[in-house]
């Protein structure tokens, strides 16, 4: 090797480990927001990022092809074993051209494809449309056999045409989302086109949109691990580097070059660990700052169901002085903040409207009362859900303010914690679910 060519060895080195810091500090911040973000009902999804737990259904499931399951997304490879023996010349140490043999063997992929279509997920409180297309999904193997010619499978799903040099061996292997099959999700939820309800899909600005089979400690896990493996890794590749272009260049390398080489590694990585965690910091602020601004959004869209109610409670007994009674309660409900406040008790709307349902038929019957009320009560129900999830990245985020290193350079950025929202516990509804098994 010329010695204008061992120059770049280590040049080359560092650059590998460059990029191997910035393979695992995007590893670390994908755990960061995993970890960072709590698990939402369907019900209670917001437009942003969300996680969420639950069963993968759809009404017209795709059958496997090769195992033949109900399944929600499935992907399958064939492939065909090959070997052949090699014989190649070369030249020996004293200059004499000779002749030796090798074997090569390898798979080679003779079939593959699958199929992937929307679906939903399911949990206890409803279920939220998932649009895969363009999510890292994770799938279950349900399938995994390697058989010779005389097995059915070979040419039943496989090829009737060989690889060269195969030795009739094929290996068949399908991965899936089976119907039923419990998920986890994490990604982007956005405002369907076809009805006021929101839906899971890919955004290119989305830092991670991932459909995984396994659970969500696995998935948090297998990032971590990611993490420090490219970690060591870069710091293999820069170590064997340096004394690599010394030998070429007949020089001897010293342990002090491998302790400033290390110590410059680890300088760049906490620098850019102190950026990754300060950004990471940012973003779980502004997800509480969101986290709150849907309580109002739900607050608001309360304040204005109100009124029509009541104006529907007026037309059907106007002179009653229970009626009024009524009316009087429930404006004091419009300007409710917070449960508890102004006297107001957040299960009292709903005990209200069951109460006026009961106390009044023509208003049961009424189709105008009826609308408003499955409203106002899927309100209060969103509301509860809003609640408890400002609470729950409140928490997460006063927990990363107080561990430590995180809670040094939130210092240093002036990040105070926030205050959970104290109310009464709501009550909550379960939504009747009807899908096909």
């Amino acid at each position: 090797m010329s010695n204008d060519l061992s120059i770049l060895i280590f040049p080359i080195g560092c650059l590998l480990s460059l990029i191997c810091i910035f393979v695992a500090q995007q590893a670390l911040r994908k755990r960061r927001l995993i970890d960072d973000t709590p698990t939402s009902k369907t019900m209670g999804v917001f437009i942003g990022m969300t996680e969420l737990k639950g069963s993968a259904e759809c009404e017209q499931p795709v059958t496997s092809f090769l195992a033949s399951d109900r399944c929600v997304h499935y992907a399958y490879d064939i492939s065909e074993h090959w070997s052949r023996t090699v014989r190649e010349s070369y030249t020996d140490s004293k200059g004499r051209r000779k002749t030796r043999t090798r074997r090569e063997s390898g798979w080679k992929t003779v079939d593959s494809g699958g199929q992937t279509i929307p679906f939903y997920l399911k949990d206890d409180s409803g279920v939220l449309r998932i649009l895969p297309h363009g999510a890292k999904i994770e799938a279950k193997k349900i399938f995994s056999e390697s058989c010779g010619r005389s097995d059915p499978l070979y040419y039943g799903k496989g090829p009737d045409f060989a690889v060269s040099d195969s030795d009739h061996r094929r290996r068949f292997v399908e991965w899936a989302i089976p119907l039923h099959h419990p998920l986890f999700i994490v990604g982007r939820a956005r405002e369907r086109e076809d009805m006021a309800a929101a839906e899971i899909a890919h955004d290119e600005e989305a830092p991670l949109y991932l459909i995984s089979t396994r659970s969500e400690e696995d998935v948090s896990s297998g990032f971590g691990g990611r993490h420090i493996g490219f970690t060591l890794l870069g710091l293999v590749l820069i170590m064997a580097a340096w004394p690599w272009m010394l030998t070429v260049q007949n020089k001897e390398p010293l342990p002090v070059h491998f302790v400033s080489i290390a110590v410059g590694y680890f300088s760049i990585s906490v620098m850019s660990w102190a950026w990754m965690v300060f950004n990471s910091l940012i973003r779980l602020r502004n997800r509480v700052r969101r986290a709150w601004s849907q309580i109002d959004v739900q607050l608001k869209r309360r304040a204005d169901l109100i009124p029509g109610l009541i104006n529907v409670v007026k037309g059907m007994s106007a002179h009653e002085q229970e009626t009024q009674k009524t009316i009087a309660e429930l404006r004091s409900q419009i300007h409710v903040t917070e449960p508890g406040e102004q006297g107001a008790n957040p299960q009292a709307l709903k005990q209200q409207l069951f109460a006026l349902s009961e106390s009044y038929p023509e208003i049961k019957s009424d189709s105008s009362f009826l609308k408003l009320q499955t409203n106002l009560i899927e309100t209060e129900e969103r509301i509860a859900l809003a609640r408890s999830y400002y609470n729950e990245i409140v928490t997460f985020y006063n927990t990363r303010l107080e561990v430590v290193p995180d809670r040094f350079l939130a210092q240093m950025a002036g990040m105070k914690p926030h205050s959970l929202m104290e109310a009464n516990a709501f009550e909550r509804r379960a939504v009747q679910v009807d899908l096909s098994s």
